[in-house]
């Protein structure tokens, strides 16, 4: 019997959008449950100050090194590395390092059109 083979996804082959000043991501996976999105971040990129009403996300380091302000304290999370941010809390992700973070954002409900920017930023 001959079967059809499941399609791989790859940042190769997967919608790709741009962010901030040089911030790339791809969409690996979207569905209205949970969204995986590949991400590039350059050295000295940032995004702001934010939350999600109702998404929560976890970020996972595949190379570089990310530091992640999450509700006044700063975490450097590393490549092999992960850190969840629950809905409701306020965070940023910055690469303060010299070289390219890149790594896994992955968001339940998916985040886009949950992000509401902290006053005071």
């Amino acid at each position: 019997m001959w079967r059809k083979p499941v399609p791989v996804v790859s940042a190769e082959n997967s919608e790709h959008y741009t962010w901030g000043e040089r911030c790339s991501g791809w969409h690996l996976l979207k569905s209205s449950a949970i969204s995986v999105i590949e991400e590039l971040m350059p050295p000295g990129t940032s995004e702001k100050r934010h939350y999600h009403a109702s998404a929560e996300q976890f970020f996972y380091v595949l190379a570089g090194t990310l530091t992640i302000e999450l509700e006044g304290f700063e975490s450097e999370v590393r490549r092999f590395e992960g850190l969840h941010i629950a809905a409701g809390k306020s965070h940023l992700v910055r690469n303060a390092s010299t070289s390219d973070a890149r790594f896994l954002l992955v968001s339940s409900p998916p985040a886009q059109g949950d992000r509401i920017p902290c006053e005071n930023d």
